[in-house]
């Protein structure tokens, strides 16, 4: 299985945005002045500031450098560097078929922080290739082949959780739904939570249980996944499954109701030692 990679285009390309919009402001250009500047339409420097052209040419990312008095040399390596990070495809790409055109791994591979709040499943994450290959099952009907690649495919995505290079944190509540659900059987069910008990104790992974004890709560029936990234210019997403695809929020205010919801529900689940605990009960329900 090749190698995770470490960055992601997509961030890359919304962090060339963003300081190319900084950068714009500091120099004191409006968008029409700058475009005028420049002999561009307004829209053209627009979707590059909001990273929607997918592309930038070296040629007008000098001209846009120059514009805004950006003369040291290693300042304008590093923005090429991010312009042609930004057109590299990710492992996610052979998987296109599987993820879509906007993929979830494409911000993930970049993220410093992951928090999830799921109902129905195990976190992607954190499922073993017999426990996906379940949950896949259960979709529409597919060949042999396509579902292979879809257990592939969510296999490979789980290495970011222990790679060398800065492992992302993975924040995962899970309601008690998606423990007592029984997919693909008890002998499945039984390696998935043992699984979980393992990768739990990794420094960077931390496992909660929402029991249905707690009743009513601010996330029910809301799965979510908050990414965070390194670089404060990244800001943070919001994903959110759909059928048969997913959809991201970037606004700001929305970003914050979110984190504020998944703290909500953190604070109603059981602790990590708890949830371990209660994970082995389950394990030894199934085993009487």
């Amino acid at each position: 299985m090749a190698r995770t990679q470490s960055y992601s285009p997509s961030v890359r390309r919304r962090r060339l945005g963003a300081q190319l919009r900084q950068l714009r402001e500091q120099a004191g250009y409006t968008l029409q002045q700058a475009a005028d500047r420049l002999d561009w339409a307004r829209a053209k420097v627009g979707r590059v500031e909001t990273s929607e052209l997918k592309t930038v040419k070296p040629s007008d990312l000098d001209a846009m450098l120059s514009l805004y008095g950006v003369e040291d040399d290693a300042a304008r390596e590093a923005m090429h560097q991010l312009a042609r990070d930004a057109k590299q495809k990710g492992w996610w790409w052979k998987y296109r078929d599987i993820f879509g055109a906007e993929p979830l791994p494409d911000f993930e591979a970049e993220a410093s922080l992951i928090r999830t709040y799921e109902v129905a499943t195990i976190p992607g994450l954190l499922q073993t290739p017999e426990y996906a290959e379940a949950v896949f099952r259960g979709g529409r009907l597919t060949s042999p082949g396509h579902l292979q690649r879809q257990v592939d495919a969510r296999m490979e995505r789980r290495e970011i959780l222990t790679r060398f290079e800065a492992p992302p944190r993975l924040w995962a509540i899970i309601d008690e739904a998606a423990l007592r659900r029984p997919l693909g059987g008890a002998d499945v069910m039984r390696k998935q939570f043992q699984y979980l008990l393992r990768v739990g104790q990794l420094p960077n992974i931390d496992i909660q249980v929402l029991p249905f004890s707690v009743g009513a709560h601010a996330a029910l029936g809301s799965p979510i996944s908050i990414l965070e990234f390194p670089d404060p210019l990244d800001r943070p997403i919001v994903y959110t499954d759909s059928v048969g695809s997913g959809l991201f929020e970037e606004d700001p205010d929305e970003v914050a109701d979110c984190v504020a919801l998944f703290a909500d529900v953190q604070a109603a689940a059981l602790t990590t030692v708890q949830s371990a605990a209660f994970i082995e009960k389950i394990i030894s329900e199934e085993s009487d």
